[in-house]
């Protein structure tokens, strides 16, 4: 487990501490400083008007997907959770494609769809949001479902036994339930927006609409400076503090609430209600 470990953190390591090296070489060490980060006037990333043009382009799309996809898969899911019969099954094959479809699949067609049959829509950001939307919102489906799945359908029905109605149900007993679920779901389509590079750089309209991923790519087989490394450090930093306040955000709930007592106040919020 070590083994694994180590072998694949260390060119990570690697890649960040020669982020903060003060020569221009990404391989030879020269002493250690914040040139490439905001020392430089003219290549360091905060400088760098291309470079921050890029992080701002790779944040807002991945926040514009995220608010898209997240309340699209949650309907979703809990559409297809309630369809019975013949239909169950082919529903919850049909919002499993995009998980199994490989992803220069799906660029390539989005992006034969966007030029071909589409032309209305235009590379660059629409067609990257409406494309990441796409190919997220299984995900969402996925990891909602599997929560409704485990909560059963005994709490709503206590919840209309009560007397609320079906929307009050979803709202105040339903919802409440599925919040670790849907911030999981937030980090994960951050998370996947903000690196992807296939999808993306398929719907990419040129330099406006380069990410962080399409302008590491573009620059590490030229003559990049550690200043590349800097830009990828900031890209894993941003996941990671995604991830951080997503398990935050589940904790605290979970010390907040936790199912026993969250359900208990749920309904007896819906009691008062019906009083």
């Amino acid at each position: 487990m070590w083994g694994y470990v180590i072998w694949s953190l260390l060119p990570v390591v690697i890649a960040v501490a020669f982020s903060f090296n003060d020569g221009r070489s990404r391989s030879v060490w020269q002493g250690f400083s914040f040139r490439w980060w905001f020392g430089d006037p003219y290549g360091s990333v905060f400088h760098d008007a291309a470079m921050r043009q890029s992080i701002v382009n790779s944040l807002v799309l991945a926040i514009s997907t995220m608010v898209i996809v997240v309340p699209l898969g949650i309907t979703l899911a809990i559409g297809a959770h309630r369809i019975r019969g013949k239909s169950s099954t082919a529903v919850q094959g049909l919002t499993s494609v995009p998980l199994v479809t490989p992803e220069i699949v799906v660029g390539a067609a989005l992006l034969i769809t966007f030029t071909r049959l589409l032309s209305g829509i235009p590379l660059g950001y629409p067609a990257q949001v409406l494309g990441n939307v796409t190919f997220s919102v299984a995900s969402v489906v996925v990891i909602v479902r599997a929560r409704l799945v485990s909560i059963g359908s005994s709490f709503e029905d206590a919840a209309r036994d009560l007397g609320a109605t079906r929307l009050q149900a979803v709202r105040f007993v339903l919802m409440p339930m599925l919040w670790p679920s849907i911030m999981a779901s937030l980090v994960v389509v951050f998370a996947t927006v903000i690196d992807d590079f296939v999808i993306t750089s398929f719907l990419s309209a040129g330099v406006d609409s380069q990410t962080v991923p399409l302008r590491i790519y573009s620059s590490v087989r030229g003559g990049a400076t550690p200043a590349l490394n800097a830009l990828a450090t900031l890209l894993i930093l941003t996941t990671l503090g995604a991830l951080t306040l997503g398990l935050a955000g589940m904790s605290v709930w979970k010390k907040r609430h936790g199912e026993p007592g969250g359900m208990r106040n749920a309904l007896a919020d819906i009691t008062r209600m019906g009083d």
